[in-house]
C-alpha cells in the first residue's frame, strides 16, 4: 500500500491529513521527540501539539510520562481497528437518533410554513 493510500485509509476513518501524517510519522519511526516529529514533517509546534492531541483522544498515539517526553503510535491494524469502531459507533448513533431528528426537522418545517 502506497503511503498516499494509507494516507487516504486514516482521513476515511475522520483523521485530517496532518494528523495522518503525524501518525504515519510515528508509527514508521516508532517513539519520537516532539521536536523530532515537527522537524521531519515540518510543522511549526503549535500544529503538532494539535495533531498529537487529536491522535491522544482517539486513543491512536500516547505519551510517556518522563521528562523527555516521547510520542508512540498504536499499531497500524489496531489503529485502524480503532478508528474503524468509532465510525461504527457514530452510524448506530445517527441511526438510532435518525427518528427523532426527521421529527425534528418536519416540525420545524410545518412551523415555517404556518409563519410564511
Amino acid at each position: 500500500m502506497s503511503l498516499e493510500r494509507v494516507l487516504k485509509a486514516l482521513m476515511n476513518l475522520g483523521l485530517s491529513r496532518r494528523d495522518c501524517e503525524v501518525y504515519v510519522c510515528l508509527a514508521t519511526k516508532g517513539p519520537q521527540k516532539a521536536g523530532n516529529i515537527a522537524d521531519t514533517l515540518k510543522l511549526n509546534k503549535q500544529q503538532l501539539y494539535t495533531s498529537l492531541k487529536n491522535l491522544q483522544n482517539k486513543r491512536i498515539v500516547t505519551i510517556t510520562l518522563e521528562y523527555s517526553a516521547r510520542f508512540s503510535a498504536l499499531p497500524f491494524e489496531k489503529a485502524i481497528d480503532l478508528l474503524a469502531e468509532a465510525k461504527r459507533k457514530e452510524a448506530q448513533n445517527i441511526e438510532q437518533n435518525k427518528k427523532e431528528i426527521l421529527s425534528d426537522w418536519h416540525s420545524m418545517i410545518r412551523r415555517n410554513h404556518a409563519n410564511s
